[in-house]
């Protein structure tokens, strides 16, 4: 089932993006006390083709059994180790609004490889509250709170107008892997990754689909009108 670990270079982005629905999908699969797995059964718990499924995982250099598939602990296990999820890595959150707010009290990053190790905000209201069992730090402290805890990944949820002040911090202190909630595009020296989370952009995206669907389902949208 695993070949050449030589196989599992140059992993195309497409493919890394997608590697962490298989694992939900696997995970999901584990839990109900599925052994094994076909591509076409695997492909449909994770919402893809399952030419596209084989393809990828044959990037890792991991192919099903014919007759058998995918032994579920066993993939689960390679994209895990693969994702680099075998070890926590340290999380730091600043803005400590309704969205940072929610983002440090998900348990799901706590199972998933990550751990939250400081929360910072700027407002003095929020410094020193206690959100998710942890106590708000102040963004004043970053570097030295970074640079203390060791913080792998920054978190940005703070309004647009600070995000790359922050990220600047971030990067200075050697963070170099941004998630970015900030309506903004940041900018970031080479061997920075950020990834953007939009959901004004994946609503937008949304109404694009809508919008083209059948005659019939149009005609049963309500009518919204705006004001000149």
């Amino acid at each position: 089932m695993i070949a050449d670990p030589a196989a599992r270079q140059d992993i195309p982005d497409a493919t890394v993006a997608r590697l962490p629905q298989y694992l939900r999908a696997l995970s999901d699969l584990a839990e109900r006390g599925v052994a094994s797995v076909s591509s076409e059964e695997l492909a449909a718990e994770a919402g893809v083709r399952s030419a596209n499924l084989r393809r990828d995982l044959s990037h890792l250099g991991s192919y099903g059994v014919r007759g058998v598939g995918y032994e579920v602990e066993m993939l689960a296990h390679e994209i895990t180790r693969e994702l680099g999820l075998a070890q926590d890595w340290p999380v730091a959150i600043v803005g400590l609004g309704n969205l940072g707010h929610a983002l440090a009290a998900y348990l799901g990053l706590a199972t998933r490889g990550f751990q939250v190790v400081a929360l910072l905000d700027r407002d003095p209201d929020v410094v020193g509250q206690e959100i998710a069992g942890m106590i708000v730090g102040s963004v004043g402290d970053l570097e030295r709170i970074v640079t203390e805890r060791r913080v792998a990944i920054g978190v940005i949820a703070t309004p647009a107008v600070s995000a790359q002040e922050v990220c600047d911090r971030f990067v200075a202190v050697g963070v170099r892997s941004v998630l970015n909630f900030a309506a903004c595009v940041l900018s970031v020296p080479e061997g920075v990754d950020v990834r953007k989370v939009d959901l004004s952009t994946e609503l937008q995206i949304l109404a694009f689909h809508e919008q083209h669907k059948t005659p019939a389902a149009q005609e049963r949208m309500p009518l919204l009108e705006v004001a000149p």
